[in-house]
């Protein structure tokens, strides 16, 4: 039997087959939950708009009630927003809530404020077929985002053997139906959404370790890379919001404990 945060999900999307259309896996994947999957549910939160604290009221009930550092909760949800945006096209629902994000003068403020903009101006249509041309193309897309790639110029390399060796040392399994490698962009996001979150069990300083062995070599390139790539307009903010994100994560891992 669903529980209850995994029934309100699927209510607020209108149906199990939306629900995993807008998370990326395959609706018996879905179908086969019992409650969302501890990994899951900053995408599904992002998808739905339904809080986490709903949807897993044993791992984020108190999340509200601020029990988590404020910094490390705005760095959740900026992981979780890169991934939900890299992982797929954004449907009207998504496109309307990053309509309202919320800007102030700081260079990430500023990032907030043009995709925002970018987001109120553009058709679903527009949006999903440029996803398509810069991630999935005929054949391949303009970008591959994955660390293997930007590391080696492969794919499927020894970075993703290690990456997948240090997540297992974290209890950090692959989720059932996920078909990238876990050196995707989007991925690694939401790996990181749930380490700076606290909410996977993991121990202190884990977050800092996946960053600079698996993020911090490559995933900058990759950002730039969609800021400057012919086929983005979007997306163009998007690479924008990552990169400035990341030089943000980086000069904080740099400064002295």
């Amino acid at each position: 039997m669903r529980d209850s945060g995994l029934q309100e999900a699927i209510r607020a999307v209108g149906g199990v087959s939306e629900l995993a259309r807008r998370i990326g896996i395959s609706q018996p994947s879905v179908s086969n939950w019992d409650r969302i999957p501890a990994e899951r549910v900053l995408t599904v939160e992002t998808a739905t708009g339904v809080n986490r604290s709903v949807l897993r009221p044993d791992l984020f009930g108190s999340y509200a009630a601020g029990d988590i550092d404020e910094v490390d909760a705005a760095r959740a949800q900026e992981y979780t927003l890169l991934a939900a945006l890299l992982a797929r096209a954004p449907d009207a629902g998504l496109l309307k809530r990053l309509g309202e994000l919320r800007s102030d003068p700081s260079p990430l403020g500023l990032a907030h404020a043009a995709l925002a903009e970018a987001a109120g101006s553009i058709a679903v249509e527009r949006v999903e077929r440029e996803f398509f041309d810069l991630f999935i193309g005929l054949g391949r897309g303009d970008l591959l985002p994955y660390g293997s790639y930007y590391l080696t110029g492969f794919l499927h390399e020894r970075p993703l053997a290690r990456l997948r060796d240090d997540l297992h040392a974290l209890g950090i399994e692959r989720a059932e139906g996920q078909v990238e490698p876990e050196d995707h962009a989007a991925i690694l996001c939401e790996v990181m959404a749930g380490l700076t979150s606290r909410r996977l069990g993991t121990p202190a300083g884990a977050d800092e370790r996946i960053f600079e062995k698996h993020l911090s070599p490559w995933i900058g390139r990759f950002f730039t890379d969609l800021e400057r790539a012919e086929a983005a307009n979007f997306y163009r903010h998007v690479g924008t919001l990552g990169r400035v994100f990341m030089d943000i994560e980086t000069e904080a891992f740099a400064l002295p404990a």
